[in-house]
């Protein structure tokens, strides 16, 4: 299956608990960290409800 690589480039503090919580499930909580995760709808919504945060690279 196909993945996807995604880097940390914002910081979770002063942002609400419920943003952290899924930067934490994508694997992330500090700056610059990168993960690699399948690319399903889910990672891709979790993507999208944090564009200011996350970004994707290739």
């Amino acid at each position: 299956m196909a993945t996807i690589k995604i880097k940390q480039i914002g910081s979770p503090i002063r942002r609400p608990e419920s943003q952290k919580k899924i930067l934490i499930g994508l694997g992330l909580g500090k700056m610059n960290r990168v993960v690699e995760l399948e690319d399903t709808a889910e990672v891709r919504g979790a993507i999208a409800k944090l564009p200011h945060m996350v970004a994707v690279i290739d």
